[in-house]
Parts: C-alpha cells; sequence; structure tokens
C-alpha cells in the first residue's frame, strides 16, 4: 500500500510486460493471471478516482464507504507501484497457486484482500487512540502490497528454513516479512508500513492463527453440497487443474498433505498404491495376477534403491 498520489507513466507497464513474457504466459497459473489482469485493467481505467478507491478509517468507517475494502487492493498509484506489485504476486502466484490448487488461491486471495483492509482500518483506529493524533483515521491507502506480504509469511511458512536475499543479505524465511517491513519503509518512506504490517498479521491469522481453520471448514461446507464436486490434481507440467469423478483425490483431504513435503507426499503414494493395488510407477512393467507380500516387499525395495 502506498500513500499519497503520484503521476502516471508507462515505463513500469513496459517493465511488467517484459517480465510476463519473460515467465511465458503458459507458466504462470490461470487465477494469478487473471488477478494481474485485473489489476492492470483497473490501471489503465479505474473503476473510480484514486481519492475514491484508497482505504482510510474517515472514509470506510465514518462515511461508510465500504466499497473501498474492494476496490483499495486493486488500485495502484503509477506505473511503478503497479510493477512492483505484479512482479511479487507473479513470483508468489507461481511458487503457492500450483501447491494450493487454483480455486483455493482464489479464495485466499478474496479472503487476505478482504481482511487485510480490516485490519488495516484496526491498525490505524488503534494508534489515532493511542497516539491521540486523530492524522491516522485520515491516511488513506491503495494497492496490493498488503496482500503480497500476507502471501510472503505464507510462503516462508511452508519454507522455514531457507533464507532470503533482501538488500544483498541473506536473511532466514523465518524473519524475512519482518525485515522486509523495515527495509521497505527506510528506502521508500512513502509506503504505508501500517498497510504492510496489516499484510503480515492477516498472513499469521493464517499460518498460526485461527483463519485456516474457519476457512477450511467454510470450504468443507461450501463443497459439501455438490457430491460430485471439482477436485485437485496436477499435471505433468506443473500447473494446478481439476478433475471430476470418483477417482480423483483432493490433495487437502489426504492425511499426507498437512505434514509431508510434495516429494515425500509422492513417495507415500506410491507405496500406497503398490500395497492397494499391487501395481508399479514403470509403466513398463504389467502383472498378470495379484502379488504376493513378498512381491510387493520387493518392489518397494527397488522402488528406494
Amino acid at each position: 500500500m502506498i500513500r499519497g498520489h503520484r503521476g502516471r507513466g508507462q515505463l513500469g507497464l513496459i517493465f511488467l510486460a517484459t517480465q510476463f513474457f519473460q515467465i511465458g504466459v503458459d507458466n504462470i497459473p490461470p487465477v494469478t493471471l487473471v488477478t494481474l489482469g485485473v489489476n492492470v485493467c483497473l490501471f489503465m481505467v479505474p473503476a473510480a478516482p484514486l481519492l475514491q478507491t484508497c482505504i482510510s478509517v474517515e472514509q470506510t468507517c465514518w462515511n461508510g464507504d465500504w466499497r473501498r475494502l474492494f476496490f483499495s487492493p486493486v488500485h495502484h498509484i503509477d506505473d511503478w507501484h503497479l510493477y512492483f506489485n505484479m512482479a511479487s504476486l507473479l513470483w508468489k502466484g507461481v511458487k503457492l497457486e500450483p501447491r494450493l490448487g487454483s480455486n483455493f488461491f482464489a479464495y485466499l486471495l478474496a479472503v487476505f484482500s478482504l481482511l487485510t483492509g480490516v485490519m488495516y482500518l484496526l491498525l490505524e483506529m488503534i494508534l489515532s487512540v493511542i497516539t491521540n493524533d486523530p492524522h491516522y483515521n485520515m491516511e488513506c491507502a491503495v494497492g496490493f502490497s498488503g496482500v503480497l506480504f500476507a502471501l510472503k509469511v505464507l510462503r516462508n511458512h511452508y519454507h522455514p528454513g531457507g533464507m532470503t536475499n533482501i538488500v544483498g543479505v541473506a536473511v532466514s524465511n523465518r524473519y524475512a516479512s519482518w525485515v522486509e517491513l523495515v527495509v521497505i519503509h527506510l528506502i521508500f518512506p512513502g509506503t504505508s508500513f501500517v498497510g504492510h504490517l496489516a499484510g503480515i498479521l492477516v498472513g499469521l491469522l493464517y499460518t498460526i492463527g485461527p483463519l485456516k481453520i474457519i476457512m477450511k471448514k467454510i470450504e468443507g461446507i461450501v463443497t459439501a453440497e455438490y457430491p460430485g464436486r471439482r477436485t485437485q490434481f496436477f499435471n505433468s507440467s506443473g500447473y494446478s487443474g481439476r478433475r471430476d469423478g470418483p477417482q480423483a483425490h483432493h490433495q487437502n483431504d489426504h492425511p499426507y498433505t498437512e505434514i509431508l513435503s510434495e516429494e515425500e507426499q509422492y513417495d507415500a503414494a506410491i507405496r500406497a498404491s503398490l500395497n492397494d493395488r499391487g501395481g508399479s510407477t514403470d509403466r513398463s512393467f504389467n502383472f498378470p495376477g495379484e502379488l504376493t507380500a513378498e512381491e510387493i516387499r520387493r518392489l518397494r525395495l527397488q522402488r528406494f534403491t
């Protein structure tokens, strides 16, 4: 999120287009692609002027203009603001959407976008009360970066032992979001520190708080209404897709998915397949009949040796 107002240019859009084509449209998951397209379109043709889309306590809560909760994340001040946010979205979407599945990723983006705005308003009100400074109630912010900070927390949660390079310094993923929060504010004073902090807090509500549980329960209630619901699969190119029918298995429903890595899930699925069907992952093998326990044991040993 960024406060204030700047003029528009085109150089940021050129840089964004260059990065877009470098990654390749076929390598960008669908929800990420649509979200990027919506942000670009609303930058070119805004739904309303920035002063009518930015979020603030005064305009949103006191004046009751709640539509700003939906408008503020997808509007940007200038082309560079758009470029940095969308470049970050591309990277996070390519990493997270195939892992979570496109439907759930879209659900996540919608919830994060709304809750980041709510958290921003709450923090601004608290600061106004603590400091006795009404200026906090009038600060108006726009941009997708609050949501991106929430996604960063989620991404780092999946890779707690990794490292992130921030201005040339390697930082543990566990603390990367907090370090980047401070660094960005120091380098770009015009950015909204409170907006970025709101995103981090929403991300933490999901990774270590109750938000994930609540979202999963709501998802379960909705999908329970459709016995033939569409479920997740991953094709050979790594993109997420959907498959219908009784033979489809939802990744999020599988007991391995919450505790194992993708490679470990794959190995576990192979072992389960050998137990259940006596089959093999190598298509060149054909088994004429039922396998004995000794044959299954031998195939397992071959798989890991």
